[in-house]
């Protein structure tokens, strides 16, 4: 409730609110998390029946909230806003023989706070994960229905675990950012450590589940962590492959195949992730490649410092969209785009709780000289939690 009243609020308002509450354990942060949020978020395992024999072995809660505060101030314009980013409830039920259901639906939290009396105050938009999955050993899982469909480095990454407040451009100009599709997959690893992803989706993305009347697309991934032969804790090498069938009436991007090459380098408290891709676009939509470098440091389990650059270009004009917030102020596409980013992570219960907050340079070129030239500055603050 208190934070929906700072969503209704101004921007600088909510930001102060949120610098208020959070101050106390930004400066305090215990070394583990505090018992009452280890006993709150217990409280979302509603039944366990796994020392038994019973079809339902255990049900619990699954979903997550996440508020922003953003300012964005360009050549083009400004825009800032105090706002609910997600929030999605539901959930798991694991059942006899390794068999889980997973339900989960995406709600808008804004829906009523701007609207007119006339206007539908429908806060429901859609079912995110609601599938179902067998996973007869640790090295093997099946899905059917809708699920994530995830490649790229941020694309692959759930929205509760990202680095930064949002996803990095070059996911959200390649990657399929409806996410939520329904088809089939199977991932699992070998016995050499190569772990590899299949699935076959609908390319409808709507409230409920797609057919397959508007195409289908493939997704491919491989990959292997080479830290067993190396110095370091982790050496995570991944290709994506996606293959798009060009139909009229898809609810995916124009882009009729997808390609990239991530990793994920950690040692002690240093990391850097990386994606390289590039997409074979159709129709009016050009060709684009990009690449996202992202060093990292982790000072204590409770804070962590965060660089970023991407740079994005097409092979035609206006063939890159900006990212969410700057979309705001500039809604038509470039050419050539780059971001350097600077953010710091505060973790009150790990990724479970925490709060992100970054600034940011934005420059997009327009060749065209069409309406899609931007050059400013951003600062995005949000609250993340999921159980």
């Amino acid at each position: 409730m208190i934070l929906s009243m700072v969503a209704r609020g101004s921007t600088a308002s909510s930001l102060v609110f949120l610098y208020v509450v959070l101050r106390p354990g930004f400066l305090y942060a215990e070394s583990e998390p505090s018992p009452t949020l280890v006993s709150l978020w217990s409280s979302a395992n509603l039944y366990d029946a796994s020392s038994n024999d019973s079809l339902l072995q255990k049900i619990t809660l699954s979903g997550r909230l996440q508020a922003d505060g953003a300012i964005f101030d360009a050549k083009q314009g400004r825009f800032e806003d105090a706002l609910w980013r997600r929030f999605r409830f539901g959930f798991k039920a694991q059942l006899r023989e390794s068999w889980l259901v997973h339900v989960e639906g995406d709600w808008d939290l804004n829906a009523n706070t701007s609207r007119g009396d006339d206007e539908s105050d429908e806060s429901f938009n859609r079912f995110t994960d609601a599938y179902i999955a067998w996973t007869p050993s640790e090295k093997l899982q099946i899905k059917l229905l809708k699920q994530s469909a995830g490649f790229t480095l941020d694309g692959a990454t759930s929205s509760t675990k990202l680095l930064t407040p949002q996803r990095n451009n070059l996911t959200n100009n390649l990657w399929f950012t409806s996410e939520y599709f329904t088809g089939v997959s199977a991932a699992g690893e070998t016995d050499g450590g190569l772990m590899w992803k299949a699935g076959l989706f609908s390319a409808e993305s709507n409230e409920d589940f797609g057919l397959f009347e508007a195409g289908a697309f493939t997704l491919l991934s491989l990959g292997h962590d080479f830290s067993g032969h190396l110095s370091v804790d982790r050496a995570e090498l991944r290709i994506d492959y996606v293959h798009n069938e060009e139909r009229e009436g898809a609810q995916t991007p124009d882009l009729s195949q997808v390609l990239s090459l991530s990793s994920k380098w950690e040692a002690d408290k240093w990391g850097l992730w990386s994606d390289l891709a590039l997409g074979n676009g159709y129709g009016d939509r050009s060709d684009t490649r990009g690449l996202t470098l992202m060093p990292f440091y982790t000072y204590s389990p409770q804070f962590q410092a965060v660089l970023r650059y991407t740079w994005l270009e097409s092979a035609d004009d206006n063939g890159v969209r900006l990212g969410r917030y700057e979309r705001e102020i500039v809604e038509e596409r470039g050419d050539e785009y780059q971001e350097f980013y600077a953010g710091v992570n505060v973790f009150f219960y790990g990724h479970k709780l925490k709060w992100q907050s970054g600034l940011q340079f934005t420059e997009m070129q327009d060749s065209a000289n069409d309406g899609g030239a931007y050059r400013g500055w951003g600062f995005t603050t949000g609250l993340r939690a999921f159980w």
